[in-house]
């Protein structure tokens, strides 16, 4: 990885996520004044001094805890303090250094990182205060007194840190990294997808429903190509939204598909589709993303002849609006069939950014009026003069016609067709945008 990666760790409660939050300029971590509100890393581009650097927000660490949860987190931070070129280790000025201080400390030089000792809620930070120096006997420097909540002091910080980064490597080409959001309600596999991908626990993986909260970027790079994975927080039914910490949640997934290439919307085999996974595609399907269908837990379905394409039909059955998305069945607990995903990822990515030139496009367009002549609407005919491209991510394009009342739906849907079945477009939605001529707006 081309760009250096600052882990912010620390006990919990001690504003990690507040300080995160500052320096990636957008509310990315949760922030609730609860102790294990942010379990999973958290991934964030950021800049400082003209250096891109990736920030990584973690659980907070609970050294002694024998909680499943807490313990899981602290492997998580373990495993983003051993992916990190600097470590930001925030404690809280106001208690002072508390025992789990100590420990972490301890930890933290074990791994022989440079390390930025912050101390957070110095809200008086004009006032020196006696209580910075016992953060000396901690043994990592000289301390930096912040307010992460009034963006106090950062700037020091970020120096620091700008300080320690690696010589830089340059021109690592972010063009070639396909973003793929993993979707789909809680508990149906999404974070064990992605270990099995990645072949190493980076998401917490726990049958308690909701253990992912925050959307996780994990990179990764085989013979296929240059990957981001998102795992995301499944979205529960509204009326299980009942705490603040889910309706960030929620927020996540919907942003997290925004940042996606591709979404991949896991359905477990043994539920079948549900509403909830009708609305999460809708969701995925009006962002405009490539799509692809994977079916969960095949290896726990019973099955007989004629099984798979059943189910197949049953799914575009219920997700009619996502016929063109290719369906894949696999075991993420197995990892049965998961290494067809790249392809098919790759496949998808190519489509949604798929550029057709005006010349093309046209000759395919009258070749469809050929075959079909365009409706009539009281004897007034529908004329089709050109069409274009307006853009990528999804294919867009904009036809011209002299009536915008006559182009009826089902001709849209036909053209629409007529252009999938022409360039294989596969796994992507196509959009079509209708200009009465003379109208040349939304052109491109």
């Amino acid at each position: 990885m081309s760009k250096p990666i600052v882990a912010v760790v620390g006990r919990p409660n001690v504003g990690k996520s507040t300080f995160f939050n500052y320096i990636a300029g957008k509310r990315i971590s949760i922030v609730e004044d609860v102790p294990g509100v942010t379990r999973d890393r958290v991934y964030a581009d950021a800049n400082w001094r003209g250096r891109s650097f990736t920030l990584i927000d973690t659980g907070g660490i609970e050294p002694e805890s024998e909680d499943i949860i807490l313990s899981q987190m602290r492997e998580q931070a373990n495993l983003a303090i051993a992916m990190a070129d600097v470590i930001v280790f925030v404690t809280d000025i106001k208690q002072g250094v508390t025992a789990a201080d100590s420990d972490i400390a301890l930890m933290l030089k074990k791994s022989k990182k440079p390390i930025i000792l912050v101390c957070n809620k110095a809200d008086n930070y004009g006032k020196v205060s006696d209580d910075i120096y016992e953060f000396y006997n901690l043994g990592l420097g000289e301390p930096y007194r912040v307010s992460a909540v009034n963006a106090i002091g950062i700037g020091d910080v970020l120096d620091a840190i700008y300080e320690k980064f690696p010589e830089s490597n340059e021109n690592e080409n972010e063009s070639e990294i396909i973003k793929v959001a993993i979707i789909g309600k809680p508990n149906v596999g999404k974070s064990s997808l992605v270990n099995k991908i990645l072949g190493e626990n980076r998401v917490i993986v726990s049958d308690i429903a909701g253990t992912t909260r925050d959307a996780i970027d994990s990179e990764f790079e085989n013979e296929f190509g240059k990957y981001i994975f998102i795992d995301t927080a499944g979205i529960r039914k509204k009326s299980k939204v009942s705490e603040n910490l889910e309706k960030y949640s929620i927020a996540r997934t919907l942003l997290a598909i925004e940042r996606a290439d591709v979404c991949i919307l896991m359905i477990d085999a043994n539920e079948g589709v549900t509403e909830q996974d009708t609305k999460i595609a809708g969701e995925a399907h009006e962002a405009g993303k490539g799509i692809i269908i994977v079916v969960n837990k095949w290896d726990e379905y019973e099955k007989e002849n004629g099984t798979l394409e059943q189910y197949k039909k049953d799914v575009y059955n219920k997700l009619s609006y996502l016929s063109y998305a290719p369906i894949l069945f696999i075991s993420a607990k197995t990892g049965q069939r998961v290494n067809k995903i790249f392809e098919l990822i790759n496949s998808v990515a190519s489509q949604n950014s798929l550029r057709v030139s005006t010349s093309v496009l046209n000759q395919v367009l009258n070749e469809a009026i050929a075959i079909v002549q365009p409706p009539t609407d009281k004897g007034k005919r529908l004329r089709i003069f050109y069409m274009t491209q307006a853009s990528t991510k999804p294919p867009t394009f904009v036809v011209f016609v002299n009536d915008k009342k006559l182009f009826h739906f089902s001709y849209e849907r036909y053209l629409i067709n007529q252009i999938r079945k022409e360039f294989r477009l596969i796994g992507t939605p196509v959009r079509m945008i209708v200009r009465e001529k003379g109208n040349i707006e939304g052109k491109e």
